[in-house]
């Protein structure tokens, strides 16, 4: 399997965890306040990666030193705002809307490295991002395009908007990613958003000290911090490395069709013909795009690169 083709394989599992993070987050929000929730996850998943990654942050921490501003710009554009808005979003917002305004991404993305590193898109990749977007809203509005015209955006959905800002941002930034370590990148992206969110959460004190700690709650936080936290991702960013962050940000187009399989399989709602088009049309626009060259991707070294690199020559 050559790196592309792997690196589409892990976005394709990483839009998987993201799309039962949604679910999740909006499954559980009368039981757990957002920023607790996020709290709670990156708190977890910095003790799951602690005996793991300590020596080599240790070993880098000249590295962090020297790159700090770097990292916890990423860290609080990456980790802390997006998750932060799109788990308060949800407390006001469907998943259904949540998945939708994700699929904006992509474009996002574009408007991004366009503004910020002078990236131009090939036309194939702008209309892959066309063709996905068409098949996002397809699903979401059942097939009935003209319910766009009755579209009303409250304020779980700006909310929900705020966090595809940054989470843009993030992904048009990986370039500037230190040389560092994947693993000593994702540690301390992840206490620069365990801080953030620790932070934030106190404002929830009234309500978490109403909060009945159970079995879903605990499963809900359990999972947040493995699969759509460590694996995703690890994943997202050496994905990034390969086909460039345009390329990577398209695929957020498949959350709302993990989505719909995710609750079908999971929750038992049906699957319907304008499912299977959207579907049809956002996997079109991926393809559309496949091997497309990215701009950006040239401009830093791969993540396997970086990682296999002895720490002392890394520049």
């Amino acid at each position: 399997m050559n790196l592309q083709v792997r690196a589409y394989a892990m976005l394709g599992m990483t839009m998987a965890f993201w799309a039962g993070n949604a679910i999740v987050g909006r499954a559980v929000r009368g039981e757990i306040p957002p920023l607790t929730l996020a709290f709670g996850r990156w708190m977890l998943a910095l003790l799951i990666l602690a005996p793991f990654a300590w020596r080599p942050v240790m070993a880098q921490r000249a590295l962090i030193r020297r790159h700090w501003r770097t990292i916890l710009f990423l860290g609080l554009a990456g980790v802390a705002a997006f998750n932060g808005f799109l788990y308060s979003g949800l407390r006001h917002t469907t998943a259904a809307n949540s998945l939708l305004l994700q699929g904006l991404i992509p474009t996002f993305v574009v408007i991004v490295s366009r503004i910020a590193f002078g990236d131009k898109a090939p036309l194939r990749r702008v209309a892959g991002i066309a063709l996905s977007t068409l098949g996002v809203t397809f699903i979401v509005f059942r097939g009935d395009l003209s319910e766009i015209l009755r579209l009303r955006l409250g304020i779980g959905d700006l909310l929900v908007l705020c966090g595809c800002g940054a989470w843009a941002v993030y992904t048009a930034c990986l370039r500037l990613r230190p040389p560092i370590a994947p693993l000593v990148f994702l540690f301390v992206t992840f206490a620069i958003g365990a801080l953030a969110m620790g932070i934030g959460a106190l404002s929830e004190m009234q309500a978490i000290a109403r909060m009945h700690w159970n079995g879903s709650v605990m499963a809900a936080i359990a999972y947040v911090a493995i699969f759509p936290s460590i694996i995703a991702y690890m994943s997202f960013n050496a994905a990034v490395s390969h086909v460039g962050a345009s390329a990577a940000g398209q695929t957020i187009s498949l959350l709302p069709l993990f989505g719909a399989v995710l609750a079908a399989l999971i929750l038992g709602e049906p699957l319907f013909g304008y499912h299977l088009a959207g579907m049809a049309m956002i996997l079109g626009g991926v393809l559309l795009s496949w091997g497309v060259g990215s701009p950006e991707q040239d401009q830093r070294p791969s993540a396997s690169a970086t990682a296999s690199a002895p720490a002392g020559k890394r520049s």
